[in-house]
């Protein structure tokens, strides 16, 4: 599917994944035009072809307005605060025609943003993804979506600009709870990760070597490629703090209550992120589960100052 001519774009929140994700529509050759509330963070992006909005109504106009910032709070503040993105509407202007939101949100939060915009007579896409800005720059960013069908055929094209899939899961919110299950999974397998890393290191074994073996074994992820650079060399540079990560853990169990599914491994894990945000781990990636791990286990890493590749090149 190709983008329409003609169609414009409206982008909201140039942050740690906002801005690479609207870079690669502007890129495109999309008629985009993009706000943040730092303008110095999106002006970037005019070098690619982007406008920079001054005020969140001006991408009122637009056909098709994506979203990607921090929390529920931010997500109010742009949509229908005082100066956000509704504030013509409420007066009888206009309203894009479907609002994409990429932002980490509870399913409650989702079902509320759903009705506010639907007030205004716009279409909602729940559209989280997965990966972080390395991955979004190497083209391979997942998003699943949820929403009405005819608005994701009208989206389909641009997440295709932006990330190699966009799996459409249905009506509804049903894409927050796809995302929170991939989240806690995420939590758990990090865990479970530094585990074993830390296991074999402390037998003798040097990390570059075994997690070269775990990830040419059919156990091996693009995840796990991903993170042996952090965890060969500790260098966390962040792409999600433990707080954000712990945030994300606990969706996952309120969720598991609301259904009834125990969740045992994914509370421990939450335990296990709690202590490295107590340990004043917060500032770095939450890859220093492997850290606190070997701590635990009686050694002190090192970097093994090994070239070693993240898998997505």
């Amino acid at each position: 599917m190709n983008a329409e001519k003609g169609k414009r774009i409206g982008w909201i929140g140039t942050g740690r994944m906002g801005f690479d994700m609207s870079r690669r529509l502007a890129k495109g050759g999309c008629d985009l035009t993009v706000w943040n509330r730092t303008r110095a963070k999106a002006e970037p992006l005019a070098k690619d072809g982007a406008k920079i909005a001054g005020k969140l109504a001006d991408l009122a106009g637009c056909d098709i307005v994506f979203v990607m910032v921090s929390t529920w709070n931010d997500v109010k503040e742009v949509i229908s605060g005082p100066q956000g993105l509704l504030s013509k509407a409420k007066g009888g202007g206009g309203a894009p025609r479907i609002v994409v939101e990429c932002s980490p949100l509870s399913i409650d939060a989702s079902i509320e943003l759903r009705q506010t915009l639907a007030a205004c007579g716009t279409q909602l896409l729940a559209a989280p993804s997965s990966g972080g800005a390395p991955i979004i720059r190497a083209g391979k960013l997942a998003f699943v979506v949820s929403g009405p069908k005819e608005a994701y055929d009208a989206v389909a094209p641009y997440f295709a600009m932006i990330g190699q899939v966009a799996a459409y899961a249905g009506e509804g919110e049903l894409a927050r709870i796809v995302k929170i299950c991939h989240n806690v999974l995420l939590a758990v397998v990090t865990q479970s990760m530094a585990e074993v890393t830390v296991l074999a290191e402390k037998a003798g074994v040097p990390r570059h070597a075994f997690l070269d073996f775990l990830n040419k074994s059919v156990m091996g992820s693009t995840f796990t490629r991903y993170k042996t650079p952090a965890f060969v060399n500790l260098d966390f540079t962040i792409t999600i703090p433990p707080s954000l990560l712990r945030k994300d853990v606990e969706l996952g169990l309120e969720a598991g209550r609301k259904f009834e599914v125990p969740m045992p491994l994914a509370s421990i894990t939450r335990d296990l992120i709690q202590s490295t945000i107590g340990l004043g781990m917060n500032a770095q990636d939450f890859a220093v589960l492997l850290v606190q791990q070997a701590r635990a286990s009686g050694i002190e890493l090192k970097p093994e100052n090994v070239p070693v590749g993240d898998g997505l090149s």
